[in-house]
């Protein structure tokens, strides 16, 4: 290795990549720009649920009912649009999607109240989509039951508070106002920087090919570890910068910071960008054009990590041949590092393993990619 000859590959690669507007465009922009798309865009979190009412009771105890859906911590997740008259109407209003869920209060809910016998109401609900559907139910049935103890402390207010068999307490740590961003920022960063830095890495060497410039490059006195290493070293630190500039957009748009180590935060995403920059690699010595190089490189990087990286969806709800084939991506393990460093400030014991697999899978497409283009060069 000569360390002179490469620097000079790495600025001839830097003074390529500044002529290339477009590859640098995407490995500095496009990164924050699908931040802060899919960040605002992908959201779990239930707001403005349209409800109907169909309140046969009509009785001040039932509007008060109908008022506490929609006050204090329920405010944002639920929009009054409808006032049933006909029971008709629940049909088509969840039929066109006009209403999302209707609650139903019988004619005897007052009085059954006052008399201390147990009141039922009916919630009818779009189960369409299923998780939506049950966090609703959730907030439904707590505000129903927050509802019901107030009006039996204002029904006997000798009693000081309600005694129940178990009196459970919670304490949400980590994310206590459980926005689905906190959890999908970290998520949405391994996404954007594993497609991202293949893409980039896999068409740049292919470039080189297609323009006829890669056999200068191998006619010239640098070996093939030199070319390798001078050709990775631009990108991974371009790669380095974008995602500063991915973190910073994370702190200023979704309040978002890093809640551990900045070190360890950053021999995590060095480590899982060697390995992006492997997969590249390997992909690149498989391809002979730029249009393919693309294609496989997405392929292989975008759905995989999307959907089995535990992502979105829980691993743990996956069939057993799923849950044994995300093993094999890489996210997977640089995702449970973010969460840790991220949303819980670990120390670096706690994600150690994932950790070590992520550094075996960095090395082993590198060494692999580097076997492959040497034996394209000689």
């Amino acid at each position: 290795m000569n360390l002179s000859r490469i620097k000079a590959l790495v600025i001839k690669e830097f003074f390529q990549i500044r002529r290339d507007k477009r590859t640098l465009g995407i490995i500095l922009f496009v990164p924050a720009f699908l931040l802060v798309m899919y960040g605002y865009a992908i959201n779990l979190d239930i707001k403005n649920m349209s409800l109907g009412i169909y309140d046969l009771d009509k009785t001040p105890t039932s509007q008060r009912l109908i008022e506490a859906l929609f006050e204090g911590g329920y405010s944002s997740h639920f929009t009054l649009k409808h006032w049933i008259t006909h029971p008709h109407e629940i049909d088509t209003l969840l039929l066109t999607e006009q209403a999302e869920a209707v609650l139903v209060i019988p004619p005897s809910f007052q009085q059954r109240l006052l008399r201390q016998e147990p009141a039922s109401v009916q919630l009818i609900i779009d189960g369409v989509n299923a998780s939506r559907a049950a966090t609703a139910i959730g907030f439904l049935e707590n505000a129903l039951i927050q509802f019901g103890t107030q009006f039996s402390l204002r029904q006997q207010p000798q009693l000081k508070q309600i005694f129940l068999p178990i009196d459970y307490r919670t304490r949400i740590w980590y994310n206590p106002e459980l926005k689905s961003n906190q959890f999908l920022i970290p998520g949405l960063i391994a996404l954007i920087l594993m497609v991202i830095t293949v893409v980039v890495t896999s068409t740049s060497i292919v470039r080189e090919q297609e323009r006829g410039s890669m056999e200068q490059l191998i006619v010239s006195p640098l070996h093939a570890g030199e070319l390798i290493v001078g050709k990775l070293i631009p990108y991974a630190l371009i790669s380095l910068l974008a995602t500063a500039l991915i973190l910073l957009a994370s702190a200023v748009l979704f309040d978002i910071s890093v809640k551990g180590s900045y070190l360890w935060l950053f021999i995590t995403v060095i480590i899982f960008l060697f390995g992006a920059l492997g997969t590249g690699l390997l992909i690149s010595t498989l391809v002979r054009t730029q249009e393919v190089a693309f294609m496989l490189a997405t392929t292989s990087t975008l759905m995989p990590t999307f959907v089995l990286s535990g992502f979105v969806f829980p691993i743990s709800n996956m069939p057993m041949p799923v849950q044994l084939l995300t093993y094999f991506i890489p996210a997977r393990y640089f995702l449970v590092a973010l969460r840790h460093l991220m949303l819980k400030g670990s120390p670096w014991i706690a994600f150690w393993p994932d950790l070590a697999l992520l550094s075996l899978y960095a090395l082993f497409t590198l060494t692999l990619g580097t076997i492959r283009l040497k034996k394209l060069i000689d």
